[in-house]
This record gives C-alpha cells, structure tokens and sequence, in this order.
C-alpha cells in the first residue's frame, strides 16, 4: 500500500471531526468535503448560495495548492446541494474554476449539511511527484 500523506493548511478550515482536510495516496490527492467556512472567521461565508460555492472552491484551491496541485489536476467533483434549484448558480461559479476536459462531475441534493450550509464539494485530484 501507498503511504499516505496528509494535507494541512490554515488556508482551509480546520477539520471539525477526526478527518483529514485531503489525504494523498499514490499520485492522486483526495479531498474532505468542502463547506463555506470562512478559514479566518470559522463562520458560514455570507451572500447566499453563490457567496457560498465561492467560499468552498476557495477552500479547495488551498487545499489543492498545499498539495502542489490545482483545479487543472481534478478529475473528479461531487457536489452537494441543499437543493438542485440552485444547480444553475452553483454551475455557473463551477465553470469559473475548471476549463476543459472538465473533471467527471456528481451532484447529489441533500437534506441537510454541516452547519446548516447550503453546499459542499469533495474533489478527487492528480498530484505531481
């Protein structure tokens, strides 16, 4: 088996459970879903559901840079919804961070999140050596 090494940065929110924020394997790096805590305040990011998905693609992008990656290197999202009637919002700011080939993407709506967001995303992603 791959030794696995653990990704840490105060760039992210720390994680509030015994989980890691990503964990590299091998030459991917797996990610701990992302909610839109503010790293700096520990709150919930502010301006709804597009306040929300920036904060949470802001999170991953310091996760993904501490382990010398970035949104090039995904090859694979799930998201998370409260409701798939922000799908369209969520979509749009999704575009922003990722340019063809896009990663495989999942959405899933769900009933309810941590702390009462609105969002979360995990990403799988290539690392270089």
């Amino acid at each position: 088996m791959e030794k696995l090494h653990e990704i840490n940065t105060e760039k992210a929110p720390k994680a509030i459970g015994p989980y890691s924020q990503g964990i590299v394997c091998g030459d991917f790096l797996f990610t701990a879903g992302q909610i839109p805590v503010d790293p700096k305040t520990g709150l919930l990011a502010e301006g709804g559901i597009e306040g929300q998905a920036k904060q949470v693609f802001e999170n991953l992008k310091a996760i993904l840079e501490n382990a010398g990656s970035d949104f090039s290197s995904v090859v694979k999202t799930t998201v998370f919804l409260q409701s798939l009637n922000d799908f369209a919002k969520v979509n749009d700011i999704y575009a922003s961070y990722f340019k063809k080939p896009y990663p495989a993407r999942s959405c899933i709506e769900i009933s309810a999140l941590p702390k009462g967001s609105l969002i979360e995303i995990e990403v799988i992603a290539s690392v270089k050596k």
